[in-house]
């Protein structure tokens, strides 16, 4: 049987360098490219890391192996590239596979002149979004002077880039202490001063009270998971946040709000924060960065900024 790998072929033969920062080189998540549709190919500064999220036939792999190898002949791959591996994510070990090189499994990289660290080799996700690099833009943009909440932190990507926003405090929350931890190593690497970041290693749905006397906040962040066993649903829990989410907000505050569920459109979040929170309007979607291109726009991610109008 015959693989179509053209369209990674093609990625690769018009590189005439590769980034300097991260950067997603291949989306076929985004249903363009057909049997492609559950690998994706990253620059790591210095590592290619290709996720293939579904089982696959023998000779499907074998296909991908050999566009890799073919890359790694080329004057490029000899001279930028440190590691070229396959984290295999459908297995319970998110096995990773090294095809070349060998892996550094916490390497610094960069996006936008900042710097995060990553976890590769043993966990599902690498500690960076990629495709969450225009809402970190954002973030950065909008919260000089500000206090900022980052709801489910994760590695505190946003916290770094309001950080280097101007932001004058910023609080993360994340139940992940594991997560929290590496966001305070993002933000010595960015050489930020911990004495006006808070790291809460808390249940957001028990921690009300103690986000509302640490606020009110100029800049509310709310990037969950879609679902994440015995804490939060998505579709059930999201209206729980933004019923309270009032609470929390100065005047004139503003709020960006996330979905990554192919199954929800941003008029899902937008009827729900007008259901719950009726003070907080709609403004805009940003754009998703041009390579995570999609064959249904309301399929990818979704990042929604509100801004609260209660007078």
């Amino acid at each position: 049987m015959q693989f179509d790998f053209s369209p990674v072929h093609q990625v690769f033969s018009q590189l005439s360098a590769l980034p300097c920062e991260i950067e997603r080189l291949f989306h076929g998540r985004g249903r363009c490219y057909p049997s492609l549709e559950h690998l994706t190919i990253d620059w790591l500064s210095g590592q290619i890391m290709c996720t293939v999220f579904k089982e696959q036939d023998e000779g499907w792999l074998d296909a991908l192996r050999a566009c890799l190898q073919e890359f790694m002949q080329t004057q490029i791959g000899k001279q930028t590239v440190q590691c070229v591996f396959i984290q295999h994510r459908y297995r319970a070990d998110h096995q990773v596979e090294v095809l070349y090189g060998t892996l550094e499994t916490h390497p610094v990289v960069n996006e936008n002149g900042l710097q995060f660290e990553l976890s590769l080799g043993s966990k599902q996700n690498t500690g960076l979004f990629l495709d969450m690099r225009n809402g970190r833009t954002w973030a950065k943009a909008h919260s000089e002077n500000k206090k900022v909440l980052n709801l489910f932190a994760y590695t505190c990507g946003f916290s770094v880039a309001a950080m280097a926003g101007g932001a004058k405090q910023v609080v993360n929350l994340d139940m992940a202490k594991a997560a929290l931890k590496q966001g305070r190593r993002n933000h010595q690497l960015n050489q930020h001063s911990l004495e006006t970041i808070s790291f809460l290693g808390h249940d957001l749905f028990k921690s009300w009270g103690k986000l509302r006397k640490m606020g009110p906040y100029d800049l509310v962040i709310i990037d969950p998971p879609t679902f994440q066993k015995g804490s939060f649903a998505l579709t059930k829990d999201y209206q729980r946040i933004l019923r309270r989410l009032p609470e929390l907000l100065s005047q004139d505050a503003k709020v960006l709000a996330c979905v990554n569920d192919p199954a929800l459109q941003s008029q899902f979040l937008i009827d729900e924060m007008h259901r719950e929170a009726p003070s907080v309007a709609f403004i805009e979607r940003l754009e998703n960065p041009s390579e995570f291109r999609d064959s249904d726009p309301q399929g990818g991610l979704k990042c929604l900024v509100f801004e609260n109008q209660a007078r």
